[in-house]
């Protein structure tokens, strides 16, 4: 009897660990093809990519969603998401964050340059909204900051973290039709009480456990399995599949909004 319960808990600890092993390789991919000299937080870039229209040139509101990589080894495994504003005829974007070495609130909303680099990685446009009506999106934008749930919480993984911060807003909003990056970690973590809820695009369901098991499935996002916070999918609508630390294989979704 002892023998048999022992081998069943070998026989199970094997296939997790294999599972682990699987997971990691993307990540691990990723961090040894990309080996660069080492550079401090402090001197990384914070320059403008050039994604973002100009208000002088773009005079009508504005809401736009940003990834870049983390910064470290953290980025083979995750990107961290922001929104950034801009109200029709203002000279300036406002950028809202979840940033999780401050004390107390971790939402920092100010003025800034909308696209900067995040600590030497380039950002990567994941929704752009212009024209009518994205005005009033910003007043429900903002509002949505404003009641983030986790405001004094964070934890890297599985979360709540920056990408669940940037998932609240895409499921307070719904017009958005955000949809995250598969390496945005933490976007599933939906509380520890709360294991299901639409998607941040509002365009299916997604089911999970404090952001460490759980499937999404939706128009938008598409079929998508959360494993440890790691994302594996396929997303039908824009031909790609999802794979943890590498990301999209195929072409990525057009972040453009009526």
């Amino acid at each position: 009897m002892i023998a048999t319960v022992f081998k069943t808990i070998l026989r199970w600890s094997i296939r997790a660990g294999l599972l682990v092993l699987l997971l990691l390789i993307g990540p691990g991919y990723v961090f040894l093809s990309d080996r660069q000299e080492p550079v401090s937080w402090s001197t990384a870039s914070r320059i403008s990519a050039g994604l973002a229209p100009s208000p002088d040139a773009e005079r009508g509101a504005v809401i736009q969603v940003y990834a870049a990589r983390t910064f470290g080894w953290r980025g083979a495994f995750a990107v961290h998401t922001w929104i950034a504003t801009k109200r029709a005829y203002a000279d300036s974007y406002r950028t809202h964050h979840v940033i999780g070495w401050y004390s107390g609130n971790k939402v920092r909303s100010r003025t800034d340059i909308p696209d900067r680099y995040w600590y030497g990685a380039a950002p990567s446009l994941v929704l752009d909204m212009r024209g009518d009506g994205t005005e009033d999106l910003i007043d429900k934008v903002e509002d949505a900051v404003a009641s983030y749930p986790f405001a004094e919480e964070y934890r890297a993984w599985p979360g709540p973290n920056s990408n669940t911060f940037i998932a609240w807003v895409g499921r307070s909003v719904p017009e958005l039709e955000l949809e995250m990056p598969p390496l945005a970690v933490g976007k599933d973590y939906l509380g520890r009480t709360r294991f299901a809820d639409f998607t941040p695009s509002h365009t299916g369901l997604q089911f999970n456990l404090a952001g460490l098991l759980g499937i999404t499935a939706a128009a938008r996002e598409g079929l998508e399995v959360n494993i440890l916070g790691l994302s594996l999918g396929v997303d039908p609508l824009d031909m790609n599949l999802s794979l943890p630390g590498i990301g999209r294989i195929g072409p990525d979704p057009n972040p453009a909004r009526p």
